[in-house]
């Protein structure tokens, strides 16, 4: 029994380190039970909330809260009944979240508008998982599912966990570096959310969380005060595709230079997680095929320009001078961006130790 007490520890030790780094915040009692508030529908009194995070969204007025139910399983214990069970059961939670003024008595800061999200934390304690976790996911009916409409539930399943824990990792060997990618502390960096066409970042001086739309995504953007080099910002974009083809990276290089991330005051990183030697040739084979692109959509213009009109002292008055200055600081600017690997972890935790950690 204190053996599978400290099982359960894992997955809180680990879920508090981990979001800690993403800027998330812990807000109320842990292992806390609260009243049901459809006892019938949800055949049971009392509903359990391991821990609450909250943190602010960019592009909404609105502060996320994050019900968390953590599991920490070995690899046999990672089946479809299990995983579907939790999602069900984290489905009453959120609901009854919704309309439990207990819930919002311990949890919900006044003043603010709440969106309350359910987060099943699939933690592979033995490290030992080797199947295809999707599966399991893609075999549940969402239908089966009574949430309100405005509300949703997010699944970290051991992939996912595995990911976001070696861009932790990274982050504090940055932390520890003497050198120029060295980062500062948390309080001086942020994770980046660009202004939409359609969506501006409402709060931006707020909103500094990698929420979980970004933790999910295919890359997590993060910004920070620079301290060393000739530059005031640095951006890291830690990429989580395999780096396989070409077109993923100039699809990247893309996304930073649409959203203005390349320019002459940053310093800009990108890190993948890679286990083949695949993604270093393709990152540089998308750095030359973009400065390419750069360099013949210039010669397009100088082909233009020779057709433009003259001056009365016979010089062109296109001024693509200063478009081709621009292009070709642009050029630069892209042979800039350094490419890496991150270190590969599997963070272990001993139920041992976990017994003696007294107060």
């Amino acid at each position: 029994m204190a053996e599978t007490v400290h099982i359960a520890e894992i997955s809180e030790k680990l879920s508090d380190e981990l979001f800690a780094e993403f800027l998330w915040a812990k807000v109320g009692p842990t292992n806390q039970n609260w009243s049901c508030e459809q006892q019938e529908d949800h055949g049971c009194k009392t509903h359990p909330s391991d821990v609450v995070f909250y943190y602010d969204e960019p592009y909404s007025q609105t502060r996320t809260y994050v019900q968390c139910d953590l599991k920490s399983y070995a690899k046999d214990s990672i089946s479809k009944q299990a995983i579907h069970g939790a999602i069900e059961s984290l489905a009453k939670q959120v609901t009854c979240a919704e309309i439990s003024a207990e819930w919002q008595n311990f949890y919900l800061h006044p003043d603010v508008t709440a969106e309350i999200t359910g987060l099943l934390f699939v933690y592979n304690h033995d490290g030992e998982y080797d199947k295809e976790f999707n599966k399991l996911l893609n075999s549940f009916k969402q239908e089966n599912l009574k949430l309100p409409s405005d509300a949703k539930i997010v699944v970290l399943g051991p992939e996912d966990i595995y990911w976001l824990d070696n861009v932790r990792f990274e982050i504090r060997l940055l932390r520890s570096s003497e050198g120029k990618d060295r980062l500062p502390e948390r309080k001086k960096c942020e994770y980046f959310y660009p202004q939409l066409v359609r969506k501006a970042n409402l709060q931006a001086f707020k909103a500094k969380a990698a929420n979980l739309e970004m933790l999910t995504a295919p890359w997590i953007v993060l910004k920070y005060k620079m301290e060393n080099g000739d530059k005031d910002w640095g951006v890291i974009v830690f990429y989580r595709r395999t780096g396989s083809k070409v077109e993923e990276f100039m699809y990247l290089i893309d996304y930073l230079r649409h959203y203005q991330v390349l320019n002459t005051n940053t310093f800009v990183q990108i890190k993948v997680l890679d286990s083949g030697n695949s993604a270093g040739p393709q990152f540089q084979k998308a750095v030359q095929k973009y400065i390419d692109d750069i360099e013949h959509e210039e010669s397009e213009e100088d082909l233009l320009d020779e057709g433009d009109e003259t001056s009365e002292i016979g010089s062109a008055t296109s001024g693509n001078g200063k478009t081709k200055r621009i292009d070709s600081d642009l050029a630069t600017l892209v042979r800039e961006i350094k490419f890496s690997k991150m270190q590969q972890v599997v963070s272990t935790f001993s139920t041992v130790v976990l017994g003696m950690d007294y107060e």
